[in-house]
């Protein structure tokens, strides 16, 4: 028995997927742990399987039960093995029994062709089992004397009534009392103990997950069960923040949080931290940090009982999207006894749990996370007719939630009151108080919550000095660690380049958009060069400048047209084009526009019904095109995500039947379907998922012999943020094409071949500080890029006057336009501007000039090709 003097004082760390992917990162990991044993203290290191590991054997497993998952497979075990040769480890004979499991496991998937939760747990558990047995490894090669431990061994998941199967092996909880069983016979051991996050064991000694963010909960069990000094959680970000430093680049640091504000943000939309990590760590009174791996040395986030002050003041701006909205209304509630009780019941029969309510004497409002809730399309059918026998009933899917987190939110409502005036234009679905005064949240459509997340920011997070609570802001720490980071080869904007030139031209103009046509070339170049496209459209809608468009033109790239005057423009500057080369895609246009494009020979798109159900005859003998709706889509902002219920475009997957007979019954024919996701998307497979979607239809229009996969091509918004794999998308199509059978190919690319191609330039024209707030003014603003106040969008923005000094403060950058949302930027980190300096804002060649406006009776910015 260890007595209480020779207990040793544990400290447990846990790292994600990204932070154990690489050798660099377990070098870290290496230095950590044992700094942590030169503190005297005993580490137990609870890890993830390896970053994206977890993703592919989802994947795995519904590839398995269709006898398609080879590839996949082999990838999952390249990973593994690379990361082992990388080690210095033999990964062959370490991962040996593992990857032996998993071949049978997969094999008996394949045989009857479906997988059971049971078997489900199993294979995702082999993430975590291969990759601490690699980190194991290392450890003792690198000389520390490391133990291996199964962490089914020690949690055991608590047996829950009414549990359906799927939540006892997919989703499980554990106890996190204190246990001195598991306190004994680990502090018996010597050495550094190397465990799994994410997975325990169940009373039958059957593997059980432990659901989304399981490893932070398995730390923080093991934590509460070891009565640890402090839990460590290790991550790719400094900490926890004010707001999503994605979508608020000015979000600060928070330094320190007491439990309950830390469990809030979590809860409300934090992504840092699971907010079922925070329970065990409360109850045993054990302070949590959150570090960056990539900057081991910086202070993080310290959550604990009393890590900060509890007077009024909001914290955190958080935002959860893909919300279920449930609205009850019948005056028969009124003074009703037990209305609520079988309304409610009408959830909880179907296992459904509910999140934020709101009452009145005729209306029960209710929300659905997905988060906590499996609602697929039936089961949120049964929930309506369940409920539509009690009263009127209204969902409304895919809608936002917006919180302001705080200590003792009702003690200043006077305060928040002004900030609410962003919600003027904006429709609030549901207002919550929470009880326990730590927030106040509003349901809002989806598309309106990135930019009232950035508005309320902006006005009740103001930027004071660095305090007890408030830390520097995200773009401060991004620049720190560039400037701690080793030396790298760094691609050179152009502008930076050019930046003499840009400077003459803006003596010349007081604002001005300047386009670099050989940046335009080089992406027409990277685009030209895909193998597996057989034909690419510039959407000229991005930018439509004649000089522009003939370097698109001369580099073998066609157009895609969303109106009659963009089909005249191409067609008088380039007299000759074969009409095939122009693709016109009309959204909700009247039927004089359709008919001009037939008469012009150009391809032609219809993306609802109605152009077939009343001018059918429009369309007798000609080929068209058809855009359908993938159901769901991708992009920087809600806005131009352009599939899905909230989106305008496409015809949906429902009415493919209908469109079918409507084809047939005109004469038409469908030479191509089409579906476009959305826009900024960098994850390389999206192209290959749109074109598998477009496949799985394909039987309702044999005719069809091209596949349009849209654009939306993503270029790097902010710094350090990592380019469209272009050689990886090229990959993609090819698995793609295999599947064709013939079909060409398209693409759609926008903003991909002008975007980074131009910059707005501005010139300073005033300064002014109002308290800790700092102004830049610039000569233009909204009426030149509306896209910060339309969408929220993100331009990087720099000061050419003064490049190579160093940027100390923090600003928002704004124009002359009389409106408050003339912002285009916030937060701005740059050098101290002077009246007369040159400003340029990147990343603007598309969607700039284009949608510009004499608002004000003030000028556009000119147009300046170099």
């Amino acid at each position: 028995m260890v007595n209480s003097e020779q207990r040793p004082q544990w400290v447990v760390l846990k790292f994600g997927g990204t932070s154990v992917a690489t050798a660099a990162s377990w070098a870290v990991i290496r230095d950590l742990v044992q700094a942590r044993l030169d503190e005297g203290l005993r580490p137990v290191v609870v890890h993830s399987a390896l970053g994206g590991v977890s993703s592919k054997l989802e994947q795995l497993l519904a590839l398995a039960a269709e006898g398609s998952h080879a590839a996949l497979h082999q990838q999952i075990v390249d990973q593994h093995l690379s990361l082992a040769a990388d080690l210095g480890l033999d990964g062959q004979v370490l991962l040996a029994d593992w990857l032996s499991e998993l071949e049978q496991l997969v094999a008996g998937i394949r045989l009857v062709r479906e997988v059971s939760h049971r078997v489900h747990a199993k294979v995702m558990a082999l993430g975590e089992l291969m990759a601490t047995t690699l980190g194991v490894a290392y450890l003792r090669a690198q000389g520390l004397n490391a133990l291996w431990h199964d962490a089914r061994n020690s949690l055991c998941s608590l047996e829950v009534p009414g549990a359906s199967e799927r939540a006892s092996f997919l989703s499980a909880m554990c106890a996190y009392e204190a246990d001195p069983h598991l306190q004994a016979e680990l502090g018996a051991l010597e050495g550094v103990v190397l465990t799994q996050g994410f997975i325990a064991s169940n009373t039958h000694n059957e593997t059980v997950l432990l659901g989304r963010g399981g490893s932070d909960t398995s730390a923080a069990y093991i934590a509460g069960r070891l009565q640890a000094k402090r839990l460590e959680i290790w991550t790719d970000v400094p900490g926890m923040f004010s707001a999503d430093p994605r979508a608020v680049p000015g979000a600060r640091l928070l330094k320190a949080l007491r439990y309950e504000e830390a469990q809030e943000i979590a809860s409300t939309g934090g992504s840092v931290l699971h907010p079922r990590a925070i329970s065990p760590v409360r109850r045993a009174g054990i302070p949590l940090w959150i570090r960056s791996t990539a900057r081991p040395e910086a202070t993080g986030t310290v959550i604990a009982a009393d890590a900060s002050d509890d007077a009024p003041r909001v914290k955190a701006i958080s935002r959860r999207g893909g919300i279920t909205l449930v609205s009850m209304e019948t005056l028969g509630m009124w003074q009703q006894v037990g209305f609520l009780t079988e309304a409610f019941s009408c959830f909880s029969d179907l296992g459904l749990s509910i999140d934020l309510v709101s009452t009145s004497e005729s209306n029960v409002t209710v929300t659905l996370d997905p988060g906590a809730n499996s609602m697929d399309a039936p089961m949120m059918e049964r929930l309506r007719l369940n409920l539509e026998r009690l009263c009127r009933v209204q969902i409304l899917q895919d809608v936002a939630v917006v919180s302001l987190v705080g200590q003792k939110i009702r003690a200043m409502l006077h305060e928040i009151g002004p900030a609410l005036e962003v919600f003027q234009e904006n429709r609030i679905h549901l207002l919550s108080q929470a009880a326990s005064d730590l927030n106040l949240s509003f349901v809002v459509d989806a598309e309106q919550a990135p930019r009232l997340v950035q508005n309320l920011h902006a006005t009740l997070i103001s930027r004071p000095q660095t305090d007890a609570v408030f830390g520097e802001t995200w773009e401060e720490l991004a620049e720190e660690q560039l400037d701690e980071a080793p030396p790298v080869v760094a691609v050179t904007p152009w502008w930076i380049k050019k930046r003499d030139r840009l400077i003459e031209i803006a003596v010349d103009h007081t604002s001005a958009y300047v386009y670099d046509l050989e940046s335009i070339a080089s992406a027409v170049g990277r685009l030209r060069g895909l193998n597996n496209v057989d034909q690419v459209f510039y959407a000229i809608k991005a930018n439509s400048n004649p000089d522009v468009l003939r370097v698109v033109h001369d580099g073998g790239l066609n157009f895609e047209v969303v109106s009659p005057g963009e089909i005249q423009l191409i067609l008088e500057l380039f007299p000759d084009i074969d009409p095939e080369r122009i693709l016109f895609t009309p959204n909700f246009a009247s039927r004089d526009e359709y008919e001009f494009g037939l008469e012009q020979g150009v391809w032609v798109t219809l993306d609802n019904l109605h152009p077939l159900r009343e001018w059918g005859e429009s369309f007798a003998g000609k080929k068209v095109f058809l855009r359908l709706d993938p159901g769901q889509g991708r992009g920087h902002h809600e806005h131009v995500k352009t599939a899905g219920v909230h989106s305008k475009f496409g015809i949906p997957l429902f009415e493919l039947e209908e469109a079918a007979r409507l084809v047939a019954g005109c004469g038409a024919e469908v030479v191509g379907l089409h579906a476009h996701t959305g826009s900024g998307i960098l994850q390389a497979d999206n192209w290959e998922d749109v074109a598998a979607s477009l496949m799985a239809v394909r039987e309702h229009f044999p005719t069809a012999r091209i596949l349009d996969l849209g654009g939306g091509l993503g270029i790097p918004e902010k710094p350090g943020q990592i380019a469209l794999d272009m050689a990886a998308l090229d990959t993609s199509l090819a698995a793609a094409r295999d599947q064709l059978d013939g079909f060409e190919l398209w693409l759609e690319p926008g903003r991909y071949v002008i975007a980074e191609a131009g910059v707005l330039l501005a010139t300073v024209t005033q300064l002014k500080g109002k308290g800790d707030v700092q102004y830049v003014g610039i000569s233009t603003g909204m009426n030149s890029l509306i896209r910060p106040a339309l969408y929220g969008a993100y331009h990087e923005i720099a000061n050419l006057s003064r490049v190579g000094e160093a940027a100390t403060e923090i600003v928002n950058v704004v124009g002359p336009i009389c409106e408050t949302g003339d912002r285009l930027g916030s937060d701005r980190l740059l050098p101290p501007s002077r009246e007369g300096d040159i400003i340029a804002i990147a990343n603007a060649g598309a969607y700039g000039y284009v949608m510009s406006s004499g608002y004000n009776q003030r000028k556009p910015a000119a147009e300046v090709v170099i």
